[in-house]
C-alpha cells in the first residue's frame, strides 16, 4: 500500500485528514505534518522525513502538498529525489482524495501520480509534470579551440 503524507500550511494536513478519515474511517500509513508560523524550513525537512519513514512499507509514498513551490513542497521535492518511489502532488481536494483512497493499494506510486493528476484537472499537479515544464539545466561541453 502507498503511504502517504499530507503536508501543508497551518493546520491544512490535520484538518484534511480529519475529513478523510470522517468519511472514510482510519486510513493506515498516513501522516501529517503541518507548517505552522514560525516553524523553521529546516525543522519542516526533518518532519517530513520523520513522517517519509513512518509511512514508507517499500511500496512508496505519495506527498500531498496544499500549494505548488512553497516550503512543504519543496520539502518532499527535496525528500523524493532521494529515495525511489516517491511522488509529490499539490492541489488535491478531499473529494479527489477521498476517490483515490481506494487506489492506494493497487496502483505503482507512478501509476497513482498519472492518475490522480489525470483526474484533478488544472488544480491538481505534480513534482514530475512541473519538471517536464522546465527540465533541468544541462551543460554540453564543446572543445574550444
Amino acid at each position: 500500500m502507498l503511504g502517504w503524507i499530507i503536508a501543508g500550511h497551518d493546520s491544512y494536513a490535520r484538518d484534511m485528514l480529519d475529513a478523510l478519515e470522517k468519511r472514510l474511517g482510519p486510513q493506515p500509513q498516513c501522516c501529517t505534518v503541518n507548517f505552522e508560523k514560525g516553524l523553521s524550513t529546516n525543522m519542516l525537512g526533518r518532519m517530513m522525513c520523520d513522517a517519509l519513514h513512518a509511512c514508507d512499507s517499500g511500496d512508496g509514498v505519495i506527498f500531498l502538498t496544499d500549494i505548488t513551490g512553497e516550503a512543504p513542497y519543496r520539502a518532499a521535492a527535496l525528500l523524493s529525489n532521494k529515495h525511489d518511489f516517491c511522488e509529490v502532488i499539490s492541489g488535491a481536494s478531499l473529494s479527489l482524495l477521498c476517490a483515490m483512497s481506494e487506489c492506494r493499494a493497487s496502483l505503482t506510486s507512478k501509476n497513482f501520480r498519472e492518475y490522480i493528476v489525470t483526474a484533478g484537472g488544472e488544480s491538481v499537479t505534480s513534482l514530475w509534470h512541473q519538471q517536464q515544464k522546465n527540465p533541468p539545466f544541462v551543460l554540453i561541453e564543446r572543445e574550444y579551440q
